[in-house]
């Protein structure tokens, strides 16, 4: 019996252990992310734009990082630079063709674990209808039940640099920078069951 015993709670204890161990997969909330993108203007300033999302997911292994993932939606109809007329030119079509391109999306294809709370991201971003791969190095700012919600939350922070001409977005290159500084921010949460996806 009390063989029985340690086998039903081993067998309990290593059931619970695998589900913590498990990828976790989380809806990135578009009220709490950022994708800020900046560049120089002839050298005077460094305007920012912010992108947004309208759809984002995260798989995240904790144990096992390489088989986490991101895959999110910025729709080009977001694009806020907080100058209007700015907004419309880039847009149009000597930059992103918004029409014609309305979005812009990230796959990640890798993840890897730099130690402690560090990640590296490869992926691929479309924008203008050209697929490239980009890389962002990215920091686990937490990962545990959210103190408003309840639910199980993850937020993430990541930087990373692009040629905006690998994209055909060239125009006025190199007054204008060719070089664009990505800062992005995001949380996220486990649905709860029988929410809506």
């Amino acid at each position: 019996m009390r063989t029985l015993r340690y086998v039903m709670l081993a067998g309990l204890l290593g059931a619970a252990m695998s589900a913590q161990a498990a990828p976790v997969t989380y809806k990135l909330d578009p009220g709490h992310t950022m994708v800020l993108f900046s560049w120089s203007h002839f050298g005077f300033s460094n305007p920012t734009a912010n992108l947004g999302i309208s759809d984002g997911t995260l798989v995240f292994d904790e144990q096992n990082p390489s088989k986490s993932s991101v895959d999110v939606t910025m729709p080009l109809s977001n694009l806020d630079t907080h100058v209007p007329a700015l907004d419309k030119h880039l847009k149009e079509a000597d930059f992103f063709d918004a029409d014609k391109y309305p979005t812009v999306t990230f796959k990640s294809t890798g993840v890897q674990s730099l130690g402690g709370n560090q990640y590296k991201i490869t992926g691929d971003l479309t924008v203008h209808g050209v697929t490239k791969p980009v890389v962002l190095d990215a920091t686990l700012n937490n990962v545990g039940k959210h103190p408003m919600t309840g639910q199980q939350a993850i937020g993430f922070n990541a930087t990373g640099t692009l040629k905006r001409s690998d994209f055909g977005l060239g125009a006025y290159t190199p007054k204008v920078s060719d070089d664009i500084k990505l800062d992005i921010t995001t949380e996220g949460a486990v649905p709860k069951a029988g929410a809506a996806q």
